[in-house]
C-alpha cells in the first residue's frame, strides 16, 4: 500500500522523475473503458507518456482519495477523484484504481468507472471491502 501511497503523493507533488521510479520496467497498464487512448500501454516508457499527455491537458490537477485503500496481497484498490482545472471546464472524474505491486514497484495499473467492478478484480464485494476497513 506503501507505493500507491508514494505514487499519489508524487502525482500531487508534480514530481514525475519519482513518479516514474515507482514503476516496474515491464509495468502495464489498462485505462478506463472508452478512455480516448485505450491501451493496454506496455513499458514504463509508454505508461509516462500515457500519464505526460494526462498531464498536459490540465494547467493543474490533483488526486483525491475518496476512502481507504483496501490493500488484497500484493493488490490495492483505492477510489479517488481526479481533479482537473484550466484548458477548458474544471473535471472532478471519480473512479478506481487497482494496483498490483511487487518488488516495490508497481506492475499493472488498471482503473475502472465502477468501484464494484474493481473490487471484484479481486474477489471483494463492497461490504467486504468496508469490513476490511
Amino acid at each position: 500500500m506503501e507505493i500507491v501511497r508514494r505514487a499519489n503523493e508524487a502525482w500531487n507533488a508534480g514530481d514525475m522523475d519519482a513518479f516514474r521510479e515507482l514503476y516496474a520496467p515491464d509495468v502495464i497498464l489498462r485505462t478506463l473503458e472508452d478512455w480516448p487512448e485505450p491501451g493496454p500501454h506496455v513499458g514504463r516508457e509508454a505508461v509516462m507518456r500515457f500519464f505526460g499527455h494526462i498531464r498536459e491537458a490540465w494547467d493543474a490537477d490533483t488526486l483525491e482519495w475518496m476512502s481507504d485503500p483496501v490493500d488484497v496481497g500484493d493488490r490495492v484498490v483505492v477510489r479517488f477523484i481526479w481533479h482537473g482545472a484550466g484548458h477548458g471546464p474544471e473535471s472532478n472524474m471519480e473512479m478506481t484504481g487497482l494496483y498490483t505491486v511487487r518488488k516495490a514497484k508497481l506492475l499493472a495499473v488498471e482503473h475502472f468507472w465502477d468501484h464494484a467492478e474493481a473490487l471484484d478484480a479481486v474477489g471483494l464485494s463492497e461490504q467486504d471491502a468496508h469490513a476490511d476497513s
